[in-house]
């Protein structure tokens, strides 16, 4: 079955607004565990306006299930999660100023660059998932450099979703079938919520893991956030 790793970046932009502690992005990534999510997920970046280095050490020793970091692995990246040694590190080409992720790697440009990365990483013991377009070419070139997966990029799909489902889905269904046929495992992430990840859960049934933060934050200022894990996890099933 699909796992859900909830992203909480948006918990520490609501802690980081106001300063302090609260809310207290380490109990809340427990009270995720214990609401049902089947991992945490985080994106440190270097300015650390959301997620903090510190938070990153305090959370893996604090959590018992799956822990994925996601971020452009620049050297202090690189010097963080090989520290931290987390079940799973998402590769991102993010630039420092951007406010969201917006794009995945180009594989076949910077092969070399994320060959040595995945090398430095699975010899760490550290599963290395690369975040990539839906595009059977970029995920070839993913396995090639030595991923263990690929993470979809799914704004495109979640974007075009509510006018025309199918057509939205195309390219991500050639794109998972291409990471299957390489023995990639694959993940998806990226605008995912309640009104579309049961759909390509449906049309792509063998993903991995789903990684949702903003939605799924969002809907928890309505619902709660033990029910919103609950209704996320009720689409998976």
């Amino acid at each position: 079955m699909t796992k859900l790793s909830v992203n909480i970046n948006k918990i520490a932009t609501l802690r980081n607004a106001r300063g302090g502690d609260v809310p207290n992005v380490c109990q809340v990534a427990l009270d995720c565990e214990r609401f049902g999510a089947d991992g945490i997920t985080v994106h440190p970046r270097p300015d650390e306006r959301h997620i903090r280095y510190a938070d990153v050490y305090e959370i893996k020793n604090k959590i018992t299930t799956e822990f994925n970091i996601e971020g452009n692995p620049n050297q202090r990246f690189i010097d963080l999660v090989t520290k931290v040694k987390p079940q799973q590190v998402t590769l991102v080409p993010d630039a420092p100023n951007a406010i969201t992720s917006n794009a995945g790697w180009d594989t076949l440009k910077n092969q070399a660059f994320l060959a040595e990365i995945c090398t430095e990483l699975k010899q760490a013991g550290i599963r290395v998932s690369i975040f990539v377009n839906a595009d059977v070419h970029l995920v070839a070139y993913a396995a090639k450099a030595g991923a263990n997966r690929v993470e979809l990029y799914t704004e495109p799909y979640a974007t075009n979703y509510p006018t025309n489902r199918e057509a939205a889905i195309a390219a991500f269904v050639e794109a998972a079938a291409e990471a299957n046929r390489c023995g990639l495992g694959l993940n998806a992430g990226h605008d995912l919520s309640l009104q579309n990840l049961n759909y390509l859960l449906k049309r792509i049934p063998f993903i991995d893991e789903v990684s949702i933060g903003h939605a799924l934050i969002a809907d928890a200022l309505y619902l709660g956030l033990e029910k919103t894990i609950r209704s996320y996890k009720k689409q998976i099933e």
